[in-house]
């Protein structure tokens, strides 16, 4: 059971866990956050365009529950009433909801990708080399000395 312990508290502890860990949480929060935009702020406006409708509230009743709905009757109402129905204004708000944090996460990877393309291609810039080992006394020398300044020796051309 101790083996089995250590075991778990060395994958735990592992960097790619806890990094995946952070992503689910911050995930999670940027989620929530998109969710609250489409809910709160893109989808009255957009029920409004369409005349004052409320997409949750856009459904089919495929049966009947135990009363007849009436008109304009909510999705909680059609619930409650045990009417079972296609909910396609749930579904064009998911839609979106997912849309929008699609997009976000994409801007997020295209940003990382940019900074990591950055950084790799500061990596391999590399600087022409200015100086050169003498032959003689291994000391470095301008590249175009053709006599080395320290044992005088003869280099030839540049």
């Amino acid at each position: 059971m101790k083996k089995l312990f250590q075991e778990f508290k060395d994958f735990i502890m592992r960097g790619n866990v806890i990094d995946l860990a952070v992503g689910v949480i911050i995930g999670a929060a940027f989620s929530a956050i998109v969710n609250s935009v489409v809910n709160n702020l893109l989808m009255p406006p957009l029920g409004l365009l369409f005349g004052d409708v409320d997409f949750q509230d856009l459904f089919i009743v495929l049966k009947q529950g135990s009363e007849t709905l009436p008109d304009g009757a909510t999705l909680e109402m059609a619930r409650e009433m045990g009417a079972v129905t296609f909910n396609y204004g749930q579904f064009i708000t998911d839609l979106i909801s997912f849309l929008l944090l699609a997009l976000g996460v994409f801007f997020i990877v295209k940003g990382i990708n940019a900074l990591q393309a950055k950084a790799k291609k500061e990596e391999e810039t590399v600087e022409e080399p200015t100086e050169k080992d003498c032959p003689f006394c291994k000391k470095a020398i301008p590249l175009e000395a053709i006599r080395c300044p320290f044992c005088t020796s003869q280099l030839g051309e540049g």
